[in-house]
């Protein structure tokens, strides 16, 4: 069905019967003056209708050039879906200490580095991605950027710190980074291997500013399926690390995004994949504009050639 993204426009077309009343009556006028100053004898009371037809092709192809301008001004869809102009795709990962874990060789961060550089490897040429890393702080380890190859080299020199684990900031700035480049779709893809213990906006809060902008939230957690000893306490008790699973799911399930878990290195890449094979791409009609400016201008042109071509029609 076709549809028109600027239907006020075609309003203009009411100007169109307009113009063939104001043609009729010049015409009218004209031949009045002409039969008024010449001998009636001289003058063909008939026309032939193939030369009244070659008389009034130009005013007629002007006319139809006119009405195809203002459809395409209309901006005319057809239901032909096409992709819209990518995707910002925004990486937030977790560079607590606790990703200084071995369990995901050599460390849960260098695997977490190269997942996702596999993930910002599928994207598409239109897409943007940035990548957002925190602990008990946030940083922006790279602003949303079309260019994949850089992104990578910024994913690689990401150092591992000793903080806590801040997600809700880690995702507040997450969106407001999703939402600095208009007019495509917002993918948020977060990473941690604990719970939140720092920063100042809570995950619960971060899931409602993601919803207003609607965004969706992919989250990964990273934790095998044995304890594994992340240092020794005050007293020199050891210390694991504890994924929050169930916030994580909460995240993904309240922006809906989807919840992945991970148990090791071949899992882990394996999600990131699947990530990139499964984001969702806003779909919008095609529009057929250009179509009608181009068929206008091949009507302007043929109207200019009968006007002053080889055989030219006097107006």
């Amino acid at each position: 069905m076709l549809t028109f993204y600027e239907p006020m426009m075609l309003w203009l077309l009411v100007s169109l019967p307009l113009s063939g009343y104001l043609y009729r009556t010049y015409l009218s006028k004209k031949k009045k003056a002409a039969l008024k100053f010449s001998s009636l004898g001289l003058v063909p009371q008939t026309q032939p209708l193939k030369m009244k037809m070659r008389q009034h092709m130009p005013f007629t192809l002007m006319i139809l050039a006119a009405a195809l301008l203002i459809i395409a001004l209309a901006d005319p869809h057809i239901p032909l879906k096409n992709e819209k102009e990518g995707v910002n795709l925004v990486l937030v990962i977790d560079d607590s200490g606790s990703m200084a874990a071995g369990d995901y060789p050599p460390t849960r961060l260098e695997a977490a580095k190269g997942a996702a550089a596999i993930l910002v490897s599928s994207l598409k040429p239109k897409d943007n991605v940035g990548v957002i890393v925190f602990e008990s702080g946030v940083t922006t380890a790279a602003y949303l950027t079309p260019d994949k190859e850089r992104a990578i080299e910024k994913l690689k020199s990401i150092q591992q710190k000793p903080g806590q684990t801040a997600i809700g900031d880690g995702l507040s700035l997450a969106i407001d980074m999703a939402t600095s480049i208009p007019n495509k779709k917002k993918v948020i893809v977060l990473l941690s291997d604990g719970a939140n213990n720092a920063g100042v906006v809570s995950p619960p809060e971060a899931i409602e500013f993601a919803k207003m902008n609607k965004i969706p939230i992919h989250t990964v957690a990273m934790g095998s399926n044995q304890p594994v000893v992340i240092g020794l306490d005050f007293f020199g008790n050891p210390v694991y690390a504890q994924t929050d699973e169930a916030a994580l799911n909460s995240i993904a399930a309240g922006t809906g995004g989807t919840f992945y878990r991970t148990v090791d290195k071949n899992t882990l890449d394996e999600v990131y994949k699947t990530i990139g094979t499964n984001i969702e791409r806003e779909l919008e009609d095609t529009s057929i504009k250009d179509w009608f400016l181009y068929a206008a201008l091949a009507t302007i042109l043929l109207d200019i050639y009968l006007i002053y071509g080889r055989y030219r029609i006097i107006v």
